[in-house]
């Protein structure tokens, strides 16, 4: 049975009832100076940064169909570390992520809702809680100058003990009355985030999470599940799965590693000019053009173009 509905800047259905759909992605790095150039010279246009009230900061890429990547950098070690002490998860969770991966990945894919409480609930109710929930607002400026807040609450869910990845729902409390068009106009004609990829080689064990933070059923099984989101699709693969697919090793993780992000692109031919004009490697399979992940670009970036 499904529905048709519309959330926030989210397409309408039909799709599962209740099925949450992407909000953005959160990338580590080292450094935002690093992130954005990486950014710009793949063709995206990049936000100014933007400071969080508990020590990190972002430089945000936003996309047509609502979505947005967030590279997440540290800007004040004192505030992180504060915050880690009062209990703040999603810094905890950087930290964690950091410690163990480096400061440069994909950390979380982040869902939209309307009832953040109500998912914090759920969470707690199927032992999947990654602990408090969070409300923080900042100053949002588009490049015109304009400001305005932003207001958030996260509800933050996890496997039990993994700090690989992890999935939080986000409710806006309040968006910005700014004008985002300038900052969705990228010159290698991304609209969209279509695809999230996953890998495990364990993929099984991390359908309940998935399926609870999404609400959304799995499809497929063995080396390859997908969950369907309003707006994308989360695929699981397995290592061997993964490299077949993008041509790159992803190791052997036992637990959910977030690695790749499919964008909607006009044009095939404008990215591949685009990333040769900027001496970016990348490798054609298929009908995708794939860029390894590296410094300010924590994951595989792989661009389709969608008629």
């Amino acid at each position: 049975m499904t529905e048709t509905k519309t959330a926030g800047p989210y397409p309408p259905g039909p799709y599962p009832p209740g099925t949450y759909p992407l909000d953005h992605l959160v990338l580590p790095t080292a450094s935002l100076d690093v992130a954005r150039a990486r950014l710009v010279s793949l063709g995206f246009v990049v936000a100014p940064t933007g400071i969080h009230p508990f020590g990190t900061e972002n430089c945000c890429v936003f996309l047509e169909d609502g979505t947005y990547l967030e590279p997440l950098a540290v800007g004040n070690e004192q505030a992180v570390a504060k915050a880690i002490a009062d209990g703040n998860v999603f810094v905890a969770r950087d930290r964690a992520y950091r410690d163990k991966r480096g400061n440069e990945g994909f950390s979380a894919l982040v869902l939209g809702t309307e009832d953040a409480d109500a998912d914090h609930v759920r969470y707690v109710e199927a032992g999947l809680s990654a602990g408090d929930m969070l409300s923080f607002s900042r100053a949002f400026t588009d490049p015109a100058g304009e400001s305005d807040t932003a207001s958030f609450k996260l509800a933050f869910a996890s496997g039990t003990g993994a700090t690989d990845a992890f999935l939080f729902a986000c409710e806006r409390i309040n968006a910005p009355k700014v004008d985002r068009t300038a900052l969705q106009i990228h010159a290698n004609g991304a609209t969209g985030i279509i695809e999230v990829v996953a890998v495990s080689n364990q993929p099984s064990e991390q359908h309940r999470l998935i399926s609870i933070a999404t609400r959304s059923p799995a499809a497929g099984q063995g080396s390859s599940t997908a969950f369907g989101l309003p707006n994308a699709t989360l695929t699981l693969l397995d290592p061997v799965a993964f490299e077949t697919r993008f041509g790159i090793p992803a190791g052997a993780p036992s637990e959910l590693r977030f690695a790749g992000i499919v964008f909607s692109v006009r044009f095939a031919d404008t990215v591949a000019k685009l990333l040769a004009a900027s001496s970016v490697e990348h490798d054609i399979r298929g009908d995708d053009i794939v860029v390894r992940p590296a410094s300010g670009q924590g994951a595989a970036f792989i661009f389709r173009e969608i008629a």
